[in-house]
């Protein structure tokens, strides 16, 4: 219970802090939100800064103690203001976040997968062929930038072959349902965006799990479990893997950040119309409301992967309760 306190504890800080600094940046740069938005306009009439003002709530005149806490009050609510086309900006994220969960989410669990299954078997077998091939192969394909990664997939599969679709969530004219022919038409779309992120981001993990393992294989209770004559799959994953995964986790969770980075990238490439989509168009628009929605939320989902990380490390290795 102590230990969850704490962790709960230093998350509530943790988000605290992320909407502090999430209310303060607006407010030190030049002019105001609508100013911003209208900035790539010249010659703006007087009355349309003003009607953006209203619709922003930045007419009403409050000390910056009072704002801030009002800020807090709608953020909490769910309230995270309208964008410059009057939209509810909470709306606008629920709307795309369905599409960069299934693409992010699955590819990200996928990646972490492969990297840590290719880690475990090259340290179970050093020195071996699969150890001196595999994860340098995929360590060198990481470095590669996320949008050649995506460009060259394009030119082969979308253009040159053109067995997948070249960009987008589904096809043009198709019905949204849960029928498995629209199912499959979002998976074949997907298969592109998905693929560039796993491909890049599954080396990230090979050697930090090799590295674990390594130094796992050589204690005391790994010894033992081969000493028991236990199968060595069984001692190979429940002894030696199941520690040496720890350190991961939390990285695995950190990993997060990066990776909804890129499918930032990675969207606008496809036009697949996720977050990260979402995020380049509020960035192009000057729409500061939106950025800000998107920033908290970003934010947010960092932290609640690192929190479920520290509990799922919790539950595999009691002994950090005490820590």
């Amino acid at each position: 219970m102590r230990y969850l306190t704490r962790r709960g504890g230093l998350f509530l800080i943790t988000l605290w802090a992320a909407l502090t600094v999430n209310f303060i940046i607006p407010r030190l740069m030049p002019g105001n939100e609508a100013q911003a938005v209208l900035a790539t306009f010249r010659g703006v009439n007087p009355s349309a800064v003003k009607a953006l003002e209203i619709q922003f709530g930045l007419n009403q005149h409050h000390t910056l103690i009072s704002s801030y806490l009002t800020y807090l009050g709608h953020t909490v609510t769910g309230n995270l203001g309208v964008d410059a086309q009057n939209v509810p900006v909470l709306h606008e994220i629920m709307s795309k976040l369905p599409w960069t969960l299934g693409l992010v989410g699955i590819t990200t669990i996928l990646a972490f997968a492969i990297g840590t299954l290719a880690g475990v078997y090259s340290a179970w077998r050093r020195g071996g062929r699969v150890d001196a091939f595999l994860p340098p192969a995929l360590f060198i394909v990481s470095t590669i930038p996320v949008f050649f990664v995506g460009l060259l997939l394009l030119y082969v599969f979308a253009i040159k072959l053109n067995v997948l679709p070249l960009s987008g969530n589904y096809s043009i004219g198709a019905t949204p349902s849960f029928s498995a022919s629209f199912i499959g038409d979002v998976l074949k779309h997907a298969v592109l965006p998905g693929l560039s992120l796993m491909i890049v981001t599954a080396g990230l993990w090979v050697y930090s799990m090799r590295n674990n393992m390594i130094t796992t294989v050589s204690d005391d209770h790994v010894k033992m479990g081969k000493a028991k004559g236990l199968s060595e799959r069984r001692v190979m994953f429940d002894y030696a893997a199941r520690n040496a995964i720890l350190p991961n986790l939390t990285g695995f969770a950190m990993q997060l950040g990066y990776v909804l980075g890129g499918s930032i990238v990675i969207e606008y490439l496809f036009s697949y119309p996720g977050l990260g989509y979402l995020f380049y168009t509020a960035t192009t628009d000057h729409d500061l409301p939106m950025m800000q929605g998107l920033f908290l939320f970003y934010t947010l989902a960092v932290l609640v992967c690192v929190l479920i990380a520290d509990l799922a490390t919790a539950v595999l290795d009691p002994r950090t309760r005490d820590a």
